[in-house]
């Protein structure tokens, strides 16, 4: 995601984005029309990732993608995630929580870890949700 981002050429469902403090990602799916804690709608996004260019921090995906084994593999995968819109959250759930078990972070515990825009809306407050829940990515090394 940092180094050698893939490309994408705008007809993705997400985009993942960094949020530096925290030491993880958000995701915003096309639906969401609401500022993210990035600082940008999905639309901004969608202009910044698409169109085939390589944007460091930055990646267009599927909803089906998130549930993947090799979701940001070389990152740390879905341990990274510290924030989604709700309805995103709902959408995946079934698929997000067993995930989450098969990779020993606890399924549904660990996707209330997750904070979402009724729990935090900038980047700091993201950072104060998930420290607060000992969201796993607070542990992990710095993306870059």
């Amino acid at each position: 995601m940092i180094t050698d981002p893939m490309t994408s050429c705008g007809c993705f469902e997400c985009i993942a984005a960094v949020l530096p403090s925290t030491g993880g990602i958000m995701i915003v799916n096309r639906e969401y029309p609401e500022m993210t804690p990035c600082g940008m709608k999905f639309s901004t996004l969608a202009g910044t990732v698409g169109g085939g260019q390589q944007t460091p921090g930055f990646i267009g995906h599927s909803k089906h993608y998130i549930g993947s084994r090799k979701f940001i593999a070389a990152e740390g995968g879905i341990q990274r995630i510290v924030w989604m819109p709700t309805m995103l959250k709902e959408e995946i759930k079934d698929v997000f929580v067993k995930r989450a078990e098969e990779a020993g972070l606890g399924g549904e515990d660990f996707l209330a870890k997750i904070a979402d825009e009724t729990t935090a809306t900038t980047e700091e407050e993201v950072l104060e949700f998930i420290t607060k829940n000992q969201h796993p990515a607070t542990a992990l090394e710095p993306m870059f």
